[in-house]
């Protein structure tokens, strides 16, 4: 399904649509190229608003909503006569070969100059293989190496690609474990059998490998699994001193609330998706506190903005959100400085200098600047942690906002 959006669509609304997303029709008509100044600017956003991952896609356009409507309030696209921006906004449910196919009808029918989405990396990597035959620019928060890896002209990584957030996941609980006073030599990995699950698991291996350290479980499970029972009590007899469990929303409750109902109190340090959205806090209660997670970026690191999310929409701005708001103000600075309707002009102006205004620099890093691959080469994870019902950046010491803890409780 997609829909023109310049302004607010409910959450209710796009979950009654979400069963006919592949039946209707796409709302916006095809347009001349040879566009008056005042037609808006069509931006496609495909993102997962059914299925597994809907809860994800709906963080993620919220966070494109927020921008372009502040966009638009503010004149709109200057260089284009004061353009407004128009979402075109589509549901890729959580499967990618729908993706590619609600992608595809999308470009066919919409005059679109870019495509944001889909946060899941298989998603986003279906959706590529598109946009890039088409030669239209796609963004993207989605964490995977192969998203960036394939020499693929047209995609945008405004994140680090999976490997670096799986090196920084593991380098940085090492580095708070020492500045702690924590033995922690024997490790664990866990991790779903996705493509971000995989890139970011050998990103830990390689990291804990080269560190030295004895990785005492190493183990692969599917995606959407329902009971954990063995993979704890296989976690419990390895030794582990901290496990790096890497996993959506679902497998982290089941994980996480297993081991604090066994009494297992190691330290579990998340591969971000699952583990730093409100869901996780609300689905386990005190068992969440003190649980540690790499993020690509946190909302309090640039509250002056994050903030406005949580007026509207009643909840801290998740990374998603923020990532893909992002994705929207970066195309913003490449449409006034292309001053131009045509993908391959924006595209170019993607490409060079680096993107520092409003919401661009709400990034880590000194705004997104993208290598000849398409990566935002500026960009750094950080290490969050739940305290106190919030998720807060904790490391690297030069933007944490509190001190780490160590300690968790049992169920």
């Amino acid at each position: 399904m997609a829909q023109n959006t310049r302004f607010p669509v409910t959450r209710r609304s796009l979950l009654a649509g979400g069963a006919a997303a592949l039946a209707a029709p796409l709302a916006a008509p095809f347009v001349s190229r040879l566009a008056r100044a005042q037609d808006p600017v069509n931006v496609g956003v495909v993102v997962p608003l059914s299925g597994a991952n809907a809860q994800f896609g709906i963080n993620s356009r919220n966070g494109i909503q927020l921008v372009a409507d502040e966009i638009n309030k503010a004149g709109g696209i200057k260089s284009l006569g004061g353009a407004p921006i128009n979402l075109v906004v589509a549901d890729s449910t959580s499967t990618p070969a729908t993706a590619a196919s609600v992608a595809q009808r999308m470009i066919s029918q919409n005059q679109v100059v870019s495509v944001l989405g889909a946060f899941a990396s298989s998603l986003t990597i279906a959706i590529s293989e598109v946009t890039e035959r088409r030669q239209l620019p796609l963004l993207t928060m989605s964490f995977s190496d192969i998203i960036t890896g394939r020499g693929f002209k047209n995609v945008f990584q405004v994140v680090n690609k999976a490997s670096t957030i799986g090196a920084a996941q593991f380098d940085y609980t090492m580095a708070i474990a020492k500045r702690l006073g924590v033995d922690a030599s024997k490790v664990a990995i866990l991790y779903e059998d996705t493509a971000y699950g995989t890139s970011q698991s050998e990103g830990l291996r390689k990291a804990a490998k080269d560190a030295g350290l004895d990785i005492v479980m190493d183990e692969a499970y599917p995606h959407g699994i329902t009971d954990v029972t063995p993979l704890i009590n296989k976690l419990r007899g390895s030794g582990a001193q901290m496990v790096f469990p890497v996993s959506y929303l679902n497998d982290s409750l089941l994980i996480i609330r297993t081991m604090r109902q066994q009494g297992l109190t190691i330290p579990a340090i998340g591969g971000a998706a699952g583990y730093v959205i409100p869901d996780f806090h609300k689905g386990l209660g005190e068992l969440a506190e003190g649980v540690l997670s790499i993020a690509p970026a946190n909302w309090d690191l640039a509250p002056d903005y994050t903030d406005r999310f949580r007026e509207r929409f009643g909840y801290f701005m998740v990374h998603e959100a923020l990532e893909h708001a992002v994705c929207m103000g970066v195309l913003r600075e490449a449409l006034e400085k292309s001053a131009s309707r045509d993908p391959q002009a924006v595209r170019e102006a993607l490409a060079t200098g680096t993107h520092n205004e409003g919401w661009s620099s709400v990034m880590t890093g000194d705004g997104v600047r993208f290598d000849e691959t398409g990566l935002n080469a500026n960009a750094f994870p950080v290490m969050v942690q739940w305290r106190d019902g919030e998720l807060r950046t904790v490391h690297p010491a030069k933007v944490a906002k509190i001190e780490p803890i160590w300690s968790v409780k049992a169920g």
